[in-house]
């Protein structure tokens, strides 16, 4: 098979039984969405060809917040009344992309690998329907209506399922189409539904890592993993100033504020980004904006900023790290930037894919003194802190 490789990502259920008042694919880890990074972990694979995300139909804006940077994402699909009834939704939404091979993901396991990727879609080629398992390290019993043990069961036989499962994608499109008309509804997942089509199903190997997000207690076990893995904390710093020139607006931190005058500088000029992209940078030790935008090159004639820090926030991502907090002060006598500080904290979050609540937005004046306090330009300064995998060195 050489076909497209294509992934279903279902995130339309609740999940509130992890406690807290948003669906549990929406709350944080360390800073990040946990339905981000198996979107990212996707996208970023060489051998899959598109992502299919499917939500909940009231989950619009929290995805759209969590997504933000995922450009190459196609179009969410709205999910039904049951997880079966989601799948189906994303594999319908792909189908005239006729992928040959399908991978259906849960969202509330924000840590598969690479590795686990490559493998699942070697399984599902070779046997055209595979899902990942590991060996169940305690004792299983049966047990009856009163709580007693009925039989131990022979554990060498026993797997404990995840996802990615992968399929043929005509064989699980049939299959699930099949299911619908018989009014069948109550598969638990995919492997299952594949199983009553008359479908054999292979195991390969999962990750112990590859945890299901359920609980609090789940949460809970995942932040500390995951602070484990991301104990490389790191702090950059960066400092911009732009000059007045004539216009009619100035743009700081993503947002195009009136004013009586325009500034001059790089790109669009916008002091808070481009202190903020050269604070991300300062703490991976990767240059500053000019190296990588130089201001020689016209390409970057009146660019939007925006595009620089997203560029910044990726380099984070790619080195398997994760933004902690972004703070900014703006100095200057105007325009006043109180009345637009929160679309400012709105704006940079998106572009980072960040909670609001990881960004800091502050100003002050100069008291007149300096060029700020003459009203001859703006100053930004920024602090950003990241967190990284740790690798001894």
């Amino acid at each position: 098979m050489t076909g497209m490789v294509a992934a279903v990502v279902v995130a339309a259920g609740r999940g509130l039984r992890a406690g807290g008042d948003v669906p549990k694919q929406y709350r944080e880890i360390l800073g990040e969405p946990v339905i981000r990074p198996a979107l990212a972990a996707f996208l970023a694979h060489p051998r899959i060809g598109a992502v299919q995300p499917v939500i909940h139909r009231h989950d619009e804006e929290a995805f759209r917040a969590a997504t933000a940077g995922l450009t190459e994402l196609l179009p969410p699909v709205v999910g039904g009344a049951t997880r079966q009834a989601s799948v189906r939704a994303g594999l319908e939404a792909l189908a005239a992309r006729a992928p040959e091979i399908v991978l259906i993901h849960d969202a509330a396991r924000p840590f598969l690998t690479a590795a686990l990727i490559g493998r699942a879609i070697d399984a599902g080629k070779e046997h055209g329907a595979a899902v990942p398992a590991i060996a169940i390290a305690d004792t299983v019993k049966r047990i009856d209506d009163q709580a007693l043990v009925t039989e131990t069961l022979d554990r060498s036989r026993l797997r404990m399922v995840q996802t990615p499962q992968v399929f043929g994608f005509d064989l699980i499109m049939a299959a699930h189409r099949r299911a619908a008309a018989a009014g069948r509804a109550d598969f638990t997942d995919d492997a299952a539904l594949a199983e009553w089509a008359g479908h054999r199903v292979s195991v390969f190997e999962g990750e112990a890592g590859n945890l299901k997000l359920t609980t609090n207690d789940d949460f809970s076990r995942a932040e500390a993993l995951r602070a484990a893995a991301l104990a490389d904390v790191r702090i950059g710093n960066g400092f911009d100033v732009h000059a007045f020139v004539a216009g009619d607006h100035v743009m700081l931190a993503g947002v195009r504020i009136a004013h009586t005058r325009g500034v001059t500088g790089h790109s669009d000029a916008d002091v808070a980004l481009h202190a903020l992209v050269d604070a991300i940078l300062g703490a991976l030790a990767e240059g500053d904006i000019g190296m990588h935008f130089p201001p020689s090159d016209p390409q970057w004639k009146g660019a939007s900023s925006d595009r620089f820090l997203a560029f910044a926030c990726e380099r984070v991502r790619a080195r398997g790290g994760v933004i902690a907090h972004l703070d900014v002060t703006i100095v200057c006598e105007a325009p006043r930037i109180a009345p637009h500080r929160d679309a400012m904290r709105a704006r940079v979050a998106a572009i980072a894919g960040i909670s609001a609540t990881r960004v800091a937005i502050k100003a002050t004046t100069s008291e007149q003194l300096g060029f700020t306090g003459r009203g001859e330009g703006l100053l930004a300064m920024a602090t950003a802190t990241v967190r990284l995998p740790w690798s001894g060195t």
